[in-house]
């Protein structure tokens, strides 16, 4: 059997006063507030990007795509997920599958989790599973403060 590696990725993000500012889950909008940050603040793809990198021991999201680099202002973060997929392949790594636990109060993830999970499965090349998670009205998020994204990640050489 061929060598077999598991990473974690973690992100999270406040909600964004600004009206304009797209809600965006795996590729997937949503309706509500958007998130702050420097790319497009889709948490699940930052936090499968870290668990991805982790697992092939290329470093970190930070490291990679650091928001202090202009080419990641508003970047889609799909587009810097399927970059990430390219890097892992160049280092001989096939991705196995991937776990998404998203923790929200908001939005509701039913609605979309299938597409979600569709869309990472296109990028991912490999099986997903996405659930999502309330915080039981407990801390920031669980005041609706913003979002978080737990990931498990699966990678293996054949």
């Amino acid at each position: 059997m061929g060598e077999i590696r598991v990473g974690q990725g973690f992100d999270v993000h406040a909600f964004s006063d600004d009206p304009d500012r797209r809600m965006v889950l795996a590729g997937v909008e949503f309706d509500g507030p958007g998130l702050v940050g420097h790319s497009d603040a889709d948490a699940v793809a930052h936090a499968c990007i870290d668990a991805l990198l982790g697992a092939a021991g290329l470093g970190d999201i930070g490291e990679r795509y650091p928001d202090t680099d202009g080419r990641f202002a508003d970047a889609d973060s799909m587009a810097l997920l399927a970059d990430t997929v390219a890097a892992v392949r160049a280092e001989g790594w096939e991705v196995g599958n991937v776990d998404c636990t998203v923790i929200t109060e908001v939005p509701r993830l039913a609605p979309g989790r299938d597409e979600m999970r569709a869309r990472l499965e296109a990028v991912l090349g490999a099986p997903v599973r996405v659930t999502g998670r309330r915080a039981e009205g407990l801390g920031a998020l669980g005041r609706r403060e913003g979002i978080a994204c737990l990931v498990v990640a699966l990678v293996r050489r054949p």
